[in-house]
């Protein structure tokens, strides 16, 4: 068991924040080399429109559009939220020009790691509610034998539902902080 929640959840997280990681190293490091260093000054536009459009799944979740396979939305939110807070880390670089962009890109480093902890969390937790209701079922225990003797996993499972209350406060700490850096570089650079 502990080999599989090692391959089946921890690794993959493991993996994919390494990716990251190591795409921002590599991606600011081709620019400097290739003398592009200007590039990464503009990678944060279409990183933050990745982001914003990978939105479209919350609202979606939420009901407030009805258009889209919410689970193609999922995949579309969690590919535009990597994809997006990878041209922001390389458009952050290694740069320590304020404190405005650094707490906005914390703030996104967090929020990343936290949908991909919810995520998988869930995923897991979800898995192992079913399998023990399943396990009970198999071993012929009643419909409301198999709940009692769930109850407590259920209720674990539902309070790990509310992961995000956590992950969308987080989110909106991104979002103003990011707003405040794209608001001051437009003063900076005249386009107000």
């Amino acid at each position: 068991m502990t080999t599989s929640l090692w391959r089946q959840h921890i690794l993959p997280f493991t993996l994919l924040l390494g990716l990251l990681a190591a795409a921002t190293l590599a991606g600011d490091y081709l620019l400097h080399r290739l003398n592009l260093v200007w590039v990464g000054r503009y990678l944060g536009i279409p990183g933050t429109i990745l982001i914003i459009g990978s939105l479209v799944y919350s609202l979606r979740k939420r009901k407030y559009i009805t258009a889209g396979n919410p689970k193609t939305l999922l995949t579309l939110h969690e590919f535009g939220t990597w994809f997006g807070s990878l041209m922001v880390l390389i458009h952050a670089g290694i740069h320590f020009n304020a404190i405005l962009p650094w707490l906005a890109t914390l703030a996104m480093g967090v929020n990343v790691i936290s949908g991909m902890v919810g995520k998988l969390l869930l995923k897991r937790s979800r898995l192992h509610v079913q399998g023990q209701r399943e396990h009970f079922q198999l071993r012929g225990v009643s419909r409301a034998e198999v709940e009692q003797a769930v109850f407590w996993d259920a209720v674990t499972l539902d309070a790990m539902n509310q992961w995000r209350k956590v992950h969308i406060p987080i989110f909106i700490v991104f979002a103003v902080l990011s707003l405040g850096h794209i608001v001051s570089i437009f003063l900076f650079w005249g386009w107000i």
